[in-house]
């Protein structure tokens, strides 16, 4: 996922986990170009808000581990990761990080919301989860918008 990996990408840099935001904005705007310092700001943001990101005491701390995520040399995010994704789109991420293709799995996700009669939110996590991929953060979304 391309917002994972922008997170990911300065705290690789630095190799650490914890940075000030401040230090993270420019990193992602004027160290690498990919965003203005606004624009930048909002991915802090929604990275938080899915959970990529922890605040506090003006620093930002991965919530997972930078080392583990694969940053391709010349790689750019897209401005469209700067929008917050609803919960299905998080966890179909998820599936195609998984190596699922992303129309199969697209399918049986619409294939057991009728089934069941459910949003495809739950129907997306019930799917993720019977493939064996945790889910259990995206499962507390889907929940909640039952």
């Amino acid at each position: 996922m391309s917002l994972k990996r922008a997170v990911a990408a300065p705290f690789r840099e630095e190799g650490a986990s914890e940075m000030g935001e401040s230090a993270f904005v420019v990193a992602l705007s004027l160290d690498r170009d990919w965003f203005s310092p606004d624009q930048a700001k909002r991915l802090v943001d929604v990275a938080a808000s899915e959970g990529l990101l922890e605040r506090g005491d003006g620093q930002v701390r991965a919530a997972f581990d930078p080392g583990e995520v694969d940053v391709p040399e010349g790689f750019a995010p897209g401005e469209s990761i700067l929008q917050a994704r609803s919960t299905f789109e998080r966890v179909l991420d998820e599936l195609v990080e998984a190596g699922h293709e992303k129309q199969e799995a697209v399918a049986a996700v619409n294939g057991l919301q009728s089934e069941l009669a459910v949003t495809v939110e739950a129907a997306a996590v019930l799917y993720a989860h019977r493939q064996g991929i945790d889910v259990q953060e995206h499962a507390e979304a889907a929940r909640s918008e039952l």
